[in-house]
């Protein structure tokens, strides 16, 4: 069990949804998150929040995890700010639901640069100070979706993979370092990810009743922060069927196949 009060966490993807409702819990728990996120206006203002409501003091650094100059020169400063980082929440992601003929290979191409490049650029630049002081936790938002594709999602699906591929083959190799690695995987949640991932809306009346709230994910995110675990699936249920899904593929492809398509 681990306590967060007086924890240095950064947060990416940090303006909205997820991002935003684990700095604002974490923060009322003593711990001080740091926010990244494109949008600066919106990280003011959420640190502006915290700071009245808190006794923490919260701080905020614009970012684009996409660009690898901008998140070294941004981990240099912040380190000089604050000397280390306890927490790191790789949160920052997007999707965008095509069927592949029609999908833009640009749009595939930003979904890599985001979830998957901008998670390993961000690790990468708090990993040296964690082996130097022999702790840290590494959080990497990836989803259901990383372990069981569906159709309409082949680009999303396939940067989730490789987060969880990611996540998994570092775990191994940092198991002696007193390093925790987590992956989360959550299944459609409420936020506005779905205004560019689905603008149809066909697929949020499809699934709205199974949804899950971004509230209740940052509680249980907070909780994996202080009983850290290998993975976090959301909702339990959906994971079952990741996993008949990678023990009986054909039985699952007949029993389900035509649930999984709601695209």
């Amino acid at each position: 069990m681990r306590n967060l009060r007086n924890k240095n966490i950064v947060i990416t993807g940090a303006s909205s949804g997820i991002g935003e409702q684990v700095a604002l819990k974490v923060a009322q728990l003593g711990a001080r998150p740091i926010l990244m996120a494109r949008s600066a206006e919106k990280l003011k203002e959420i640190a502006e929040q915290i700071n009245q409501q808190t006794e923490v003091n919260c701080l905020y650094y614009q970012l684009d995890v996409s660009d690898m100059e901008q998140v070294k020169a941004v981990f240099e400063e912040l380190f000089q700010e604050v000397g280390s980082i306890d927490i790191l929440l790789n949160n920052a992601g997007f999707g965008i639901f095509d069927t592949f003929e029609e999908a833009s290979l640009e749009d595939i191409e930003n979904m890599f640069a985001v979830n998957v490049l901008g998670l390993m650029g961000c690790t990468k630049a708090v990993l040296p100070e964690m082996m130097k002081k022999s702790s840290g936790h590494i959080i990497n938002v990836a989803s259901q979706a990383g372990k069981l594709a569906t159709p309409k999602s082949s680009g999303y699906a396939a940067s989730k993979h490789a987060v969880l591929g990611f996540t998994n083959s570092i775990r191994m190799e940092l198991k002696k370092t007193g390093i925790s690695v987590s992956a989360v995987n959550p299944g459609p949640i409420a936020t506005d990810f779905f205004e560019q991932a689905d603008k149809s809306g066909n697929y949020v009346k499809s699934v709205q009743k199974f949804m899950l709230h971004s509230e209740k994910v940052a509680d249980c995110i907070v909780q994996l922060m202080i009983h850290p675990k290998r993975e976090l699936n959301l909702p339990w249920w959906m994971n079952l069927g990741s996993v008949l899904y990678l023990l009986f593929p054909r039985i699952a492809d007949k029993l389900f196949g035509g649930v999984l398509d709601k695209k």
